[in-house]
């Protein structure tokens, strides 16, 4: 039985009512993909609404924390020693297509340490939690990373940079790519990187990485593979992942052979 601490009840209470106007948005948005403008501004308004529920509901838990998110950027807290991390809607291209692969991610800092995190798909109804020190989640089932050893059957995901994003980028994408796919068995990309961090630690993918990230994209998903038994680092192998941009997951057998791999690449 999963081990849930005070503040992650919580934040699995306050993400299940932020989570149920999503749920009626997603019936909603059929109804408005004969204008361009209309979605957008739709889940605009949701990411924003969302957010304000996470927030009003953590602050009325626990007084004093900050809050690190993508709407509202920096909340400084009269408690220094602790900082929500919350993406109100990550995967907010496929929310706005009506793709039910979306998440509510909450990540918890205490004193700069992640301690806390949830990513919950409103539309699955798949709450994944981790506690430190305390194993991974997925609603109440204990998560542990894929046992696989060697690349060839590895099933990896990854990002794309975003249309406007550099030339680079996208050369350095296709170099990885070009890398990777030969010697595995597949790759993924589905839009969300909390939800595709969550399926590392519940062993559906084997790897994950990505280069362009926010420590709100990341932050509850690098608890969840920890406590799932798996490594996280950054691209250079070190451990900058909440603020350094790029992250890289798998178990401890296929972390380096990845990290060798997209390392050659970007050469």
């Amino acid at each position: 039985m999963a081990y849930i601490s005070p503040a992650l009840n919580v934040m699995m209470a306050a993400a299940r009512k932020a989570a149920r106007p999503l749920v009626r948005d997603l019936g909603e948005l059929e109804n408005l993909q004969v204008s361009m403008k209309g979605p957008a501004d739709f889940v605009s308004s949701a990411d924003k609404r969302t957010e304000r529920i996470l927030i009003e509901e953590l602050t009325r838990a626990r007084p004093g924390y900050g809050f690190l998110g993508e709407e509202s950027g920096t909340i400084e807290g009269k408690d220094k020693t602790h900082r929500f991390i919350i993406d109100p809607i990550d995967g907010t291209t496929n929310f706005l297509h009506g793709i039910p692969h979306f998440a509510i991610s909450i990540g918890l800092e205490r004193e700069g340490q992640l301690v806390s995190a949830l990513v919950y798909n409103p539309a699955t109804d798949e709450m994944f939690v981790a506690e430190k020190g305390h194993g991974a989640y997925l609603n109440s089932k204990r998560l542990r990373v894929a046992a696989r050893k060697t690349l060839a059957g590895v099933l990896a995901a990854t990002g794309f940079p975003f249309l406007g994003d550099e030339d680079k980028d996208f050369a350095r994408m296709q170099a990885e790519l070009a890398a990777v796919m030969p010697v595995t068995s597949g790759i993924r990309r589905m839009g969300a990187a909390s939800l595709d961090l969550a399926y590392v630690a519940a062993g559906r993918y084997d790897a994950f990485w990505e280069r362009g990230l926010a420590p709100w994209d990341v932050a509850a998903g690098i608890l969840l593979v920890k406590e799932a038994q798996g490594v996280v680092s950054d691209l250079n192998g070190g451990p900058d992942m909440l603020e350094g941009g790029t992250i890289l997951a798998a178990n401890d057998a296929l972390h380096p052979q990845m990290l060798k791999l997209i390392k050659a690449a970007g050469k």
